[in-house]
């Protein structure tokens, strides 16, 4: 494959390979930028196809009065734990993905082949979990000693900021504030939303005061958001379920925005998909709290959403096929060789794009 491979005609069922491109690992953002709000931003016209170059303050230049910006108001919590194995006295890193009931969390463990069902992991003198189960994924399932609410006010003031595992450095405590949304409230989320990191309190103001509407919306991402694409037939994958709330309000205030013929605009894939997975029938948002695998890819229609503020994403990820159902695949991947081509910042701490 040459360094970026563009096909001159537009499938219609598209495979894994055909969102492939080689990313320069010089071009992966370690840090984010020195201030929030300092990122570029690459705008992409999908009727026009036209590039420009510009910056996330320009982002309010884009909208219109009476639209809708929908955001995600998820929190990372510190999801990483280190503990001690009962007995043996050993070292096991923990990383906490999801509540699944009272006192009962799925973890990752690292190494995990020291970790089995009847072990206990002790994180402190008074606190400890039981490995009761395997999950089919390589993970376990534990059973606190404590309360859900003692052990996450452990967990807020000794665990660690879990970062990407692309950004190859160990967490710093500025990540505990930079690797967070100045929207995040609900506590739940093992990896930022991260169209939302390019936000600040600046921006924010210029957007309320062109008369654009403000709608909160939760997704809880999930570790599988950085899970690879094994298969070259897209419907055979199965994406990670993620929680999801969207309260009455915030549906109400979507929909009628859509009855006036006003924009969606999506601030991030997880908006997308939480929106898209809302529907039950025709294009309405309905109030839902829930769990959702949906994977969006292209041709599959948009129905909710009108225009998309992501960041640069991975070769082959479901973030970048996601972006493919806004914009044609061959011109997405033109912007794409534009953003390398500009040394634009990639994934999670780099630079936006705005797909119109």
């Amino acid at each position: 494959m040459t360094k970026f491979e563009i096909f001159d005609t537009q499938p219609k069922t598209y495979r894994l390979s055909d969102f492939d491109y080689e990313l320069p690992e010089e071009l992966i953002a370690q840090y984010p930028t020195e201030k929030r709000g300092d990122s570029r931003m690459l705008v992409v016209h999908s009727e026009t196809e036209k590039l420009e170059d510009k910056h996330i303050q320009d982002f309010v230049d884009y909208l219109e009065p009476g639209d809708c910006l929908v955001y995600n108001d998820t929190r990372v919590f510190p999801a990483k734990l280190i503990a001690k194995k009962d007995k043996t006295d050993a070292t096991v890193e923990v990383f906490l993905l999801r509540e699944l009931e009272n006192q009962i969390w799925e973890i990752l463990v690292k190494p995990a082949r020291k970790v089995r069902i009847g072990n206990k992991l002790r994180f402190s003198e008074y606190i400890y979990s039981d490995v009761i189960d395997n999950t089919v994924s390589g993970g376990r399932v534990i059973r606190h000693n404590c309360s859900n609410e003692e052990f996450m006010e452990f967990v807020l003031k000794e665990g660690h900021s879990p970062l990407p595992p692309y950004i190859t450095r160990d967490s710093e405590p500025m990540d505990r504030e930079r690797y967070q949304t100045i929207f995040a409230k609900k506590p739940g989320a093992v990896a930022a939303p991260t169209a939302g990191l390019h936000f600040n309190e600046e921006l924010v103001k210029k957007i309320e005061k062109k008369g654009v509407k403000m709608v909160p919306i939760t997704l809880h991402i999930g570790l599988g958001t950085f899970r690879q694409v094994m298969v070259e037939d897209l419907h055979r994958h199965h994406m990670d379920s993620e929680y999801f709330e969207i309260s009455e309000s915030s549906a109400e205030a979507i929909n009628d925005v859509k009855e006036k013929g006003k924009r969606i605009i999506a601030m991030g894939a997880s908006v997308v998909r939480a929106l898209e997975s809302s529907m039950i029938t025709g294009t309405d948002v309905n109030p839902k709290k829930a769990w959702t695998d949906k994977f969006i890819f292209p041709p599959q229609e948009i129905k909710v959403v009108d225009v998309l503020l992501t960041n640069l994403h991975q070769p082959k990820s479901t973030l970048l096929i996601l972006a493919a159902s806004f914009v044609d695949r061959n011109f997405l991947l033109k912007a794409y060789k534009h953003a390398l081509d500009e040394k634009y910042r990639f994934l999670s701490y780099g630079d936006a794009m705005l797909i119109l």
